[in-house]
């Protein structure tokens, strides 16, 4: 079965004010990212293609992660354990599992996103939290880092997604 992202794609508005601005962006790359998946098989979408074994549901993986990661557990301070279990190895998001389906790592996404997106509109952009490393940050620093980390990874999905089927500017 080929996968068909549930995600409707909305161009940001270009004149929103800040909140609008930053949390539509947001949603633009996360859409973008599934658009990536568009047409593809579960063994396809699994498929290691670099060195490191990276792979277009890896990218999903580790961006449901990362979410849970910035927003609910450092913004929110939610005492949540990882959404995945890395036992020790710190690229362990990045690889998806025997028993992880496409519907499994999509949806933990999908409601990952959902909840992030909770937390945001109640929050306030200058709201401030320490971060496990000590570091302060506030929601507007984190929205912005989790704009620069889905877009970048967008385009890692870009370059996946062309050497499995020559398939650009999705």
């Amino acid at each position: 079965m080929v996968f068909t992202s549930p995600v409707e794609r909305a161009v940001p508005d270009r004149v929103a004010d800040e909140r609008d601005a930053l949390t539509q962006q947001l949603d633009f790359h996360r859409a973008t990212l599934l658009r990536k998946l568009e047409g593809l098989d579960g063994e396809r979408l699994r498929r290691p293609m670099t060195a490191s074994g990276l792979s277009l549901l890896g990218l999903v993986k580790h961006l449901a992660e990362t979410e849970h990661g910035w927003f609910l557990r450092i913004y929110a301070g939610l005492p949540e354990p990882d959404l995945f279990p890395a036992d020790g190895d710190p690229d362990a998001d990045f690889r998806v599992g025997p028993g992880e389906t496409t519907e499994t790592v999509v949806g933990q996404y999908l409601r990952t996103c959902e909840r992030a997106r909770a937390v945001v509109a109640a929050g306030a952009l200058d709201d401030v939290v320490t971060t496990p490393s000590g570091a302060e940050a506030n929601l507007r620093s984190i929205l912005v880092h989790m704009i620069q980390e889905t877009a970048r990874h967008n385009g890692h999905a870009d370059i996946i997604r062309e050497a499995i089927d020559g398939t650009t500017g999705h």
